[in-house]
């Protein structure tokens, strides 16, 4: 019978390999085709979307992968271009066809200025997001981005939501990180942020039975620090 941790093994190497987790940016052919908004929104011509936006061009448009202009100004990191097509009144919550939003979009690529302005501008940290029914913040602390994770945090981001895999962004940053500094700090900051330690995974184990598995002694230090058990 295959062991617990090899499944484990197995199903976050699925995981890291799937394109849906990694997300799909616009391919440089689509954006060669871009027209309008799309655009406008990749390249961040703020006269060209003001134009557009007052001969009323619609918002909430799609391209080939369910991406609107919002979505394809986060991936290209053109923040001005976010807040004028939030101002004109696009839809921040939108999903595109992996089933990401613009917050999560923006966390997975790390890029704590987007971040920082669609959070500002009213978009949520609370969503269920992706083919794993996770979290922006799951996704951020299965990746070790501690800045992005204490934005979210701090935006009211669910810390205990668990995904369809059975884990939690604590979790995801023990069993999918690599013990490193940065999965460390990011197992820190959703400690300190009162994340639940007692959760378990689908096989019953503790995030400081997990943390013991691999060996990853400053993240049981931190646990058992914190009263993990």
């Amino acid at each position: 019978m295959r062991s617990y941790r090899t499944s484990l093994t197995l199903a976050a190497a699925c995981l890291l390999a799937s394109p849906g987790w990694s997300q799909v940016p616009p391919s440089a052919a689509q954006i060669r085709h871009y027209t309008g908004l799309h655009a406008a929104a990749q390249r961040g011509d703020l006269a060209q979307l003001q134009q557009l936006l007052t001969h009323q061009a619609e918002l909430n448009s799609r391209d080939s992968q369910g991406r609107t202009p919002l979505h394809v100004a986060t991936f290209a990191r053109q923040p001005q271009a976010i807040r004028l097509l939030a101002g004109a009144g696009a839809d921040l919550g939108l999903l595109e066809n992996d089933r990401y939003d613009a917050v999560t979009i923006a966390a997975v690529n790390d890029d704590e200025t987007t971040l920082a302005t669609l959070l500002a501008l009213g978009a949520s940290a609370k969503l269920v997001t992706s083919r794993y029914d996770g979290t922006a913040l799951i996704a951020a602390a299965h990746l070790g981005f501690e800045g992005v994770v204490r934005q979210l945090i701090a935006a009211g981001a669910p810390l205990d939501h668990v995904n369809n895999l059975h884990w939690t962004a604590l979790i995801e940053s023990i069993v999918l990180g690599d013990g490193g500094p940065r999965h460390q700090r990011t197992l820190a900051a959703l400690v300190q942020a009162g994340a639940n330690l007692r959760l378990n995974d689908r096989a019953g184990n503790t995030p400081l039975q997990l943390a013991r598995t691999r060996g990853y002694g400053e993240m049981v230090r931190l646990l058992e620090q914190a009263g993990a058990k």
